[in-house]
């Protein structure tokens, strides 16, 4: 059976804006389209890309014979990948996400909530009276911060972190060129070197910290790699980083435009419920790709050995299927599954932590600005296959209807 074709430039500024019309257009078509523009067969509805993100006839690792040319001038970005648990399938993987659990516990991770909090409010008290962008303001800072002191590095180092991680990500998008390549692997570089010298201080002198517990992880004889280190220390904030920022942003903005406010300052339930219909109603990550490890047939199409295939993340969470009405936002829904963090062996190892920053962070912010509101219409940024605002502009709302 041939698929449909799709034709949709990534880059297309009303894409940009809104992709949801094309990935309607697209999952009438089937559980499987081929998108021209990428080249690539891509899973569309809700049922499809959970089965190919849980199918382990699938991974990120290329089979032997697949693995992508790299330019010279992106080698310092590729060493990083090449021991990033995001890249790498089994037996690797499963031991770096081992070691990475242990040290990167959701019990640890609960015990953030009281200084998430605090930091939430220290940043709404910089606000001042007048009109500010929530992005840089707020959205970036928090997760950025939270991640630099689990890793035990200064927290004013925040900025050139930031620097480093948009870099790098940029690399994944569909805007890419030849500059993000050498400014992505000049990130890598300094980035790398950065955290050496931390590793490099915490093995001989340990502290209470992420890095110095990622030192420590053991299973059956084997820790981690000073390589292995330093590329998951880079994975956590960059991934961390960019989910949580997008998805605040996006939240903020879904919140206000549609009078939801209210519904993350109620119950603890309220709130978990709302940030849930964030994630699914608006994720940050859109597209997420699978090599294939053997001939195998789904959905009527025969993939072979090589081949990939993209997961819509933000087409399958807008499937009427499952959610009734799936195209409007309503914080109420009871979402009990969405593809926002993904899902099987590579499933978002930093979701609790995203979850925990986006409930406090939202409920804080609408508790302490109940009067808060946008100043114009916010746009988003060309950053396929992320999803996120270029800027958040808001202000109480005497303010912003000055704007």
């Amino acid at each position: 059976m041939s698929l449909a074709r799709v034709r949709q430039s990534p880059v297309d500024p009303a894409f940009v804006q809104d992709p949801y019309p094309f990935y309607a257009r697209a999952r009438g078509l089937g559980d499987l389209v081929f998108w021209e523009d990428y080249d690539l067969v891509c899973a569309t509805t809700h049922r499809a890309v959970q089965e190919v993100l849980r199918d382990r006839r699938m991974g990120r690792e290329p089979p032997a014979g697949s693995e992508i040319a790299v330019p010279d001038h992106a080698t310092a970005f590729y060493d990083i990948e090449a021991h990033s648990m995001l890249e790498l399938e089994p037996p690797r993987h499963t031991r770096l996400r081992g070691l990475v659990l242990r040290a990167f516990t959701t019990r640890r991770i609960a015990t953030l909530a009281p200084e998430i909090e605090a930091l939430c409010h220290d940043m709404i008290d910089g606000f001042g009276s007048d009109q500010v962008d929530l992005l840089p303001a707020y959205c970036a800072p928090l997760p950025v911060t939270i991640i630099a002191r689990l890793l035990g590095v200064p927290e004013d180092m925040g900025p050139k972190l930031l620097n480093w991680s948009n870099a790098m990500v940029a690399m994944y998008q569909a805007r890419r060129t030849e500059d993000i390549e050498r400014a992505s692997a000049a990130a890598a570089r300094d980035f790398a070197d950065f955290l050496r010298g931390y590793v490099i201080e915490r093995q001989s002198q340990p502290a209470d910290d992420l890095i110095t517990h990622l030192i420590a992880a053991e299973e059956d004889g084997a820790r981690l790699s000073t390589d292995e280190l330093i590329s998951t220390c880079i994975l956590l904030l960059n991934a961390g980083h960019e989910a949580t920022v997008h998805t605040l942003g996006n939240g903020i903005r879904a919140l206000i435009e549609h009078r939801a406010t209210a519904s993350v300052v109620g119950t603890e339930d309220r709130c978990k419920a709302a940030v849930e219909e964030v994630l699914r109603w608006d994720p940050p990550l859109h597209m997420f790709t699978r090599y294939i490890y053997e001939e195998m047939t789904i959905f009527g199409h025969t993939f072979r050995r090589g081949d990939q295939v993209a997961c819509l993340l933000g087409s399958a969470n807008r499937d009427d299927t499952v959610w009734p009405d799936a195209a409007r936002f309503d914080p109420s829904r009871a979402v009990t599954t969405n593809s926002a963090f993904g899902a099987g062996r590579h499933f978002c190892i930093g979701a609790p932590l995203a979850r925990l920053e986006l409930q406090i962070a939202l409920r804080v912010l609408f508790q302490r600005l109940p009067a808060l509101a946008l100043v114009g219409q916010p746009e988003f940024a060309d950053l396929y296959h992320f999803h996120g605002l270029s800027a958040l502009p808001a202000a109480p709302i005497g303010h912003a209807l000055a704007g």
